[in-house]
């Protein structure tokens, strides 16, 4: 087997391709589109890089044949906050071959060694976690777009190799037809009404000043989190623009209490249902077959993130901006789901938010730490 470093436009093309040699032959794969993943590793369109740094490797067979690749990243603003100094590795596709994934761990790892680095996590983003994040350990189905997929042999590989699940990310499920519990909207009705609170959803044309109402909230929400590194405006301006081509103004949600912004819903229509019949790619035909489907309309949502201040988490602000939600989908009569996805074990307040609502179980993911010196491989 042959490592190769992508370095060229033919090694980007083969990093891209490897996937869909994979997965040529499962049908619940949705191929991810190519600008998306090359966006990840172009310093003039990924944040990240103006402080750290990335590379990638592909793998071949004997035959020459794809056989796996990987990434492997340094984000200086996270990487010395733990015990030990830690990078990311992601983006790792292979074969069902264990000697070919532990080439690839191996490459992956000696680059991190090699700048300084004692662990790694993974399958992870060199960006923010709402993107290819979490390696898919239950719940082998379709996925919501930038929701990560893999067969269930990774598994294994990544456990054999020394990677340890650091936690693991629910995802779940409610219908956007069955009424919320009884308790729960008549909790968010209270709210509604107490003098000094009110709802807004974004508007694309005042973006500037939502991204600064986000930015607020989600710094103070997210704060006590262990090593939690604060998101900055940039990169909440870039992942506004991202979104702005499949995002509808009236499935983003704020709150204020007296004028102070204070919790957030972000959902968006899930984009996979546009592009799964792309193959990752947004040529002249993707982008018309994309168009088409924006218009058709897809019949799932995913909530991508959410956020309450500190001072706010008990007074219910989350039941209203839910209950907005569906006041505006009920009557499209076009969504048939939402994606409560993804919230992180740890954290219970989230998790008791989504059984308030209903939510029903939908898939699993794990972020895995590997530490250098207790690795066996």
């Amino acid at each position: 087997m042959t490592i190769t470093e992508v370095s060229n436009k033919q090694t980007r093309q083969a990093f891209l391709d490897t996937a869909r040699y994979i997965y040529q032959h499962d049908s619940h794969w949705i191929c991810p589109l190519d600008n998306d993943i090359e966006a990840v590793f172009d310093p003039s369109k990924n944040v990240f890089f103006n402080f750290g740094k990335a590379c990638r490797w592909i793998l071949t067979d004997d035959d020459g044949k794809p056989a796996g690749r990987v990434a492997a990243f340094i984000n200086n603003k996270k990487a010395f906050n733990y015990e030990q100094p830690t990078g990311g590795m992601g983006f790792f596709e292979c074969i069902e071959n264990e000697k070919a994934a532990v080439l690839l761990f191996d490459t992956a790892k000696n680059w991190l060694q090699q700048n300084g680095m004692q662990a790694m996590d993974g399958p992870i983003n060199f960006g923010e976690n709402d993107m290819f994040w979490g390696l898919l350990i239950d719940g082998f189905v379709p996925q919501s777009y930038g929701m990560n997929y893999n067969p269930p042999y990774y598994k294994q590989y990544f456990d054999n190799y020394g990677f340890k699940t650091l936690y693991e990310q629910i995802t779940n499920h409610i219908s956007a037809h069955k009424p919320f519990p009884e308790r729960f909207t008549k909790i968010a009705n209270w709210v509604a009404q107490k003098p000094g609170y009110t709802f807004k959803h974004l508007k694309a044309s005042q973006i500037d000043r939502f991204a600064a109402d986000f930015m607020e909230i989600y710094n103070d929400a997210w704060k006590d989190f262990e090593n939690f590194v604060p998101i900055e405006r940039a990169t909440i301006l870039e992942s506004f623009r991202k979104m702005k081509v499949i995002m509808d103004e009236n499935l983003i949600w704020f709150a204020y209490v007296d004028n102070e912004p204070a919790a957030f819903v972000v959902v968006l229509p899930d984009a996979n249902q546009m592009i799964k019949t792309l193959n990752g790619k947004l040529d002249l035909i993707g982008k018309l077959k994309f168009l088409y489907y924006k218009w058709k309309g897809v019949n799932r949502m995913r909530a991508i993130v959410m956020g309450t201040k500190t001072k706010f988490q008990k007074h219910g602000l989350e039941s209203v901006l839910f209950i907005k939600l569906k006041e505006y989908v009920l009557p499209l009569n076009q969504y048939d789901e939402m994606e409560l996805s993804w919230v992180g074990d740890f954290n219970d307040k989230m998790i008791a938010l989504h059984e308030a609502m209903g939510g029903v179980f939908g898939k699993k993911h794990a972020t895995m730490r590997c530490l250098f010196n207790d690795n066996k491989a």
